[in-house]
Formats: C-alpha cells, structure tokens, sequence
C-alpha cells in the first residue's frame, strides 16, 4: 500500500501543478499577451475544457486497456504538450497547448482514481485516495510557489520544469508500478451504452450534478486567488506564490489526516459538514481587511478542502464496481467542467465587483445549490449514509 501511495501522490503532484500553475502566472501573462482580466479566465479554462471533453472518451476506453500502459502514454503526451505552453507566442497558442495538457491529463488522472480501489483493502481506500489528494494539495503549497519564483526569472521556466518532472514520472511509473490489465469481459460496448448503464445507477445523476455545481463555483473562486491579491494586497507574481503556501499547507493538512475525521463522522457526515463550513467561509472571505485575515480564512478553506476531495470521490466510486475508470473520467470530467465555467465566470465577476464580493458570494451561493442537490439525493438518509459508509 505504501509504494501505491507514493506513486500516485508523486503522479497527482505532477499533474496538480500544472493544474494550478496558471493561477499565480495569470497577471504576468496577462502583461505578455495583452488582454483582460476577463479574457485570462480562459487560460484556465483551455486546460480544464481540454480534459472535460476527452475524459468523457477516455474513461470508458481505459476500463478495457491495461491501466499501467495508458498511464505512461498520458504522461509522455502530458511531458510534450506542457513543454509546448513554455513556448506559446500568443493567447491563442497558449490556449491550444492548455487544451492539450488537460486532453492529456485526462489520460492520466482517472487510472488512479479507477485502480485504487482495486489495488488496495477496502478499508484503505479512503486512506490512499487521501495520499493521493495530498499530491495535487502539496502541488499548491510547494509547487504552485516554485512556479511563482521561477516566473521571476521568466514565466516560461515553469512550464518546462513540470515538463521535465512529468518525463520523469514516465519513467518512475514504467519501472515501478505493477501491470493492471482490464478486468472487463470480452463482451465490446458502445461508449454511450457504458454511460447510460452508469447514469442509470440510484442517485447516480444527482452525485454528478451535486459535484458540478460544487466544483464551479470553487474554481470561480481559487483560479482568481493570485489576482485578487495583486489588485487588493499588492503583491507581485513572486510573493503570490509564497502567500499560496499557506493555502497548500491547509489543504495538506486536510488530505493528510482527513480520514480520521470521516472514520468519525461517516462519509455522508463529512460531507454535510464540510460544505456548510465552506458556505460560511466563503461569505466572510470578502470582509478580509488584510492579507492575513484572507489568508486565515483561505486556511481554512483549503484545509476543508483537502479533507472533503477524497470523499466527493469515494462517493462517485460507490455508483459502480465495474466500470470505475468510467466513473472516474466522468467526474473529473464533471469537475473540469465546473472549472472552465467557473472560470469564465470568474473573471467577469472580479473585474464587475468591488474586491472579491462577486468570486466569493458567488461561490457560497453554489455551494448551498450543491448541498440542497445531495440532500435530495438522500444522501444523508440513514440508509443512503450507512451504503457509501460501508463502501
């Protein structure tokens, strides 16, 4: 269980990284390519639409293919396509290599969510699922500054640097992990049969919608982070990166020993619990009259965050035991759409509202949407919490 866990916390920093490296980059880029703050959002967005789209094609191709290969083939397309944003000329080639790094992301990402539970004891998962959310948040404490730093010198360096870090994940990954061929029968199925068996399962639809909404409204906020904080703190690209550390400490934290508090509260439990912090955070964040009180709150916000991930996806695993690449891809799919509209969003919202007042009430309001949706679920009924409990 311990090399399992090393190996995807490893993959999930890498790709976290990039994931998240956009955000204290986008004022520089901004500078670079001469656009607005509106148009910058979709900077994030390229990568998360390239990975919400091809995940949807991914998932149900990857629970017929062995998992190690497919692994290393998103990595070594991931490794091209995120040197290649190092090298974008302008706004739109920097968009199309985005698009790539998420379509090849979407390769990657979802093998670990999918082979976890058939890799590990079943009282376990939600330990190795923690460790592997502990790579994408120590991506945000450790990787996300070192990218700010290293913009310093030239906004270029970063992407060649998690370049670099993914060739050698390939490498990590082709020599140390186990082969996971399919488990699937022989039997070929349509794509679109797949999802319609999946969707089809109890509650399975409102889980969707639920995350959806959640995952919207936290990208319209996280992905403005860096340029709140220029506009309102001051801050240059660099010390946006050393602020980020705080927010990637908490969200370690959370991950790291979240899983004692769910083994207390019960999946469901965390889950109620953890939105409703969230909501009241989230709509104090604007009265932050200094850099530090943002960064308390975000604290805690991140912490919360960390804790709560590896449940949203323990959840979505227990819709199928069959097809969880499928599952898998579809909520990272699910997520990556909330992260292109929520970034979009997000940056009409900061440049038309005082401070962080749209980002922020705008992201509470979703999360209350999002914990009526699995409240109507039933997901916190008794016997809906006691399934997902024993999963």
């Amino acid at each position: 269980m311990k090399k399992i866990s090393l190996l995807y916390f490893l993959v999930m920093f890498v790709i976290g990284t990039d994931t998240f490296l956009i955000s204290p980059l986008l004022p520089a880029l901004r500078e670079t390519y001469h656009i607005s703050e509106s148009m910058s959002g979709w900077m994030v967005s390229a990568y998360a639409l390239g990975y919400a789209l091809f995940a949807l094609i991914a998932g149900p191709l990857s629970d017929g293919m062995d998992r190690k290969r497919t692994m290393i083939f998103g990595l070594i397309a991931f490794t091209i396509s995120t040197a290649l944003c190092g090298l974008a000329p302008s706004f739109w080639t920097m968009f199309l290599f985005r698009l790539l790094a998420g379509i090849s992301a979407a390769i990657v990402s979802p093998q670990v969510w999918a082979s976890i539970p058939a890799l590990v004891k079943p009282e376990s998962i939600i330990q190795v699922m923690g460790l592997a959310t502990a790579g994408l948040s120590v991506s945000q404490m450790v990787g996300v500054p070192i990218g700010g730093w290293l913009a310093v010198y030239s906004w270029h360096t970063p992407f060649f640097a998690i370049a670099g870090a993914a060739l050698v994940m390939t490498v990590v990954i082709g020599i140390a992990l186990p082969p996971m061929p399919s488990v699937k029968k022989e039997r070929k199925e349509s794509i679109l049969r797949i999802y319609q068996e999946l969707l089809m399962a109890p509650r399975a639809v409102k889980y969707l919608a639920a995350y959806f909404i959640f995952q919207t409204g936290n990208f319209a906020a996280f992905s403005f982070i860096g340029s709140w904080f220029t506009a309102d703190f001051s801050l240059d690209v660099a010390a946006v990166g050393t602020a980020m550390i705080a927010l990637g400490l908490g969200n370690t934290i959370g991950s790291l020993f979240g899983s004692r508090l769910v083994r207390r509260l019960g999946q469901p439990g965390s889950l109620r619990a953890a939105l409703l912090a969230l909501i009241v955070l989230y709509i104090l964040l604007p009265f932050s009259g200094n850099l530090v009180a943002a960064e308390i709150i975000f604290f805690g916000v991140f912490t919360i965050g960390g804790f709560v991930f590896p449940v949203f996806m323990s959840t979505l695993q227990s819709l199928t035991t069959t097809a969880r690449g499928t599952v898998s891809a579809l909520a990272n799919a699910t997520m990556y759409g909330g992260t292109t509209i929520g970034g979009a969003i997000g940056g009409v919202l900061l440049s038309g509202f005082p401070g962080f007042f749209g980002n922020s009430w705008f992201t509470a309001v979703l999360f209350i949407v999002s914990l009526l949706v699995y409240q109507s679920s039933g997901l916190f009924g008794s016997k809906a919490a006691a399934g997902v409990s024993a999963k």
